[in-house]
């Protein structure tokens, strides 16, 4: 039986990584701002209630995501450090547990490259929650192009 080398981080973490055709700043404000993030965070279908949206580092957010199965879906986060325009790290305290980086970088003034890592604590959960996670994180990229879109129509 193979071991697992539980110090290898590509073990137990999942990346997904998007251009968009909008500027860093908007991207980070999607992310930033409760208003747009509850427009976007999820898989395709589901809904958010934010209960908390401390936006700095230590301060909470607490939400719950509302599945189209009509589960309910309760999630805790701490942030680790706010760069803005630059990164976002933050600490899902709810199961499953895992450290979420989210770097955004500049390809040019009209698009910008994120980056999405869930870094999980064991290589366990991660095998668990990669069954849906890796089409989930997708579907939650094409929900955020969405909503740049109609922020950017907003803005023209």
């Amino acid at each position: 039986m193979a071991t697992e080398n539980m110090d290898n981080i590509s073990d137990r973490q999942i990346t997904t990584i998007r251009i968009f055709n909008a500027p860093r700043e908007i991207v980070f404000s999607a992310w930033t701002n409760p208003e747009l993030l509850k427009q976007w965070w999820g898989p395709k279908g589901f809904t958010n209630t934010f209960h908390g949206f401390d936006l700095r580092p230590g301060g909470n957010w607490k939400f719950i995501m509302h599945g189209p199965d009509g589960g309910n879906y309760h999630n805790e986060s701490t942030f680790i450090e706010i760069n803005e325009p630059e990164r976002i790290i933050l600490k899902h305290i709810s199961k499953p547990h895992f450290q979420l980086t989210a770097s955004f970088e500049e390809v040019d003034k009209t698009k910008t490259k994120l980056t999405f890592q869930q870094l999980f604590e064991t290589v366990e959960v991660y095998n668990k929650v990669k069954v849906y996670a890796v089409d989930a994180n997708e579907e939650n990229m094409d929900r955020l192009d969405a909503v740049l879109k109609t922020v950017e129509k907003n803005q023209s």
